[in-house]
């Protein structure tokens, strides 16, 4: 088994870490760098940013967080929300991301994933879905944080993303966002087993084990997590562990930043 990376993921609204249920009801936590820099010290493999309000203001927002954390952050930075061109993904990876997620610029032009992909290669190119369940064994996609239907089958979807040249997938389910009652393993499912490239799982971690459910379950690369890692209820190193101790691959607990 390959290693399963563990993401720390951030919404941002202004220039605040925000956190909600099912992307809505927003609260406010703290300052996204000081909870990114801790993450990274605490062994973190990836952070994802994500300017949940960027859809309001046909901009992404984050430029400033960005450049602030490549200074003490020395992992790879996706960054989503807001960005409409390549040029806006051209700005956005100047400013120290690694990888570009978009979600409702692609479904407005899905032409738009091929063109990243184009430019900064198909790995620099994460597509992000928002999902709901709408009856058993199909979802829909969302976007403007989960409250517009695109009427795009989910599945349908990331095939179709795959083969314009997506090189991920971001994949939130809006059901289970910030209930920390785990993951929608049925979806993640779904998702992985019919595109060859590699799926993040997000929305709904709570314990260790849903973490192993993804991976074992799921059959997901990569796990995020929020809530969990925000409000402390457990650290980097237990997961980690507990991965471990499950049989997962991950990046060693010994090698992390502490």
């Amino acid at each position: 088994m390959k290693n399963i990376r563990f993401i720390a993921r951030l919404d941002v609204k202004g220039t605040n870490l925000v956190k909600g249920i099912q992307l809505e009801g927003l609260r406010k936590i703290g300052n996204p760098n000081d909870f990114a820099k801790s993450y990274y010290e605490q062994g973190i493999d990836e952070i994802l940013y994500i300017d949940i309000v960027a859809s309001l203001y046909n901009r992404n927002n984050l430029t400033d967080i960005v450049v602030d954390s490549t200074r003490d952050v020395f992992v790879p930075i996706t960054v989503g929300g807001g960005v409409r061109s390549v040029k806006d993904a051209e700005h956005i990876l100047k400013c120290g991301a690694d990888k570009i997620a978009i979600n409702t610029a692609a479904i407005k032009r899905p032409k738009l994933i091929q063109e990243v992909a184009d430019h900064f290669g198909s790995q620099c190119m994460v597509l992000s879905v928002q999902a709901k369940k709408i009856s058993e064994g199909k979802w829909e996609a969302y976007y403007d944080n989960g409250r517009e239907k695109t009427g795009k089958d989910v599945i349908e979807w990331v095939k179709e993303g795959y083969q314009l040249g997506a090189g991920e997938i971001l994949l939130t389910s809006v059901d289970q966002e910030g209930g920390q009652r785990g993951f929608d393993i049925e979806l993640i499912r779904a998702v992985a087993d019919v595109v060859p490239i590699p799926v993040i799982a997000s929305g709904g971690m709570g314990k260790p084990e849903d973490y192993q459910k993804a991976v074992y379950e799921g059959h997901a690369d990569a796990v995020a997590a929020a809530s969990i890692l925000h409000y402390g209820r457990y650290s980097i190193q237990e997961i980690k562990r507990s991965a471990q101790q499950a049989g997962i691959n991950v990046r060693s607990v010994s090698e992390d930043n502490v």
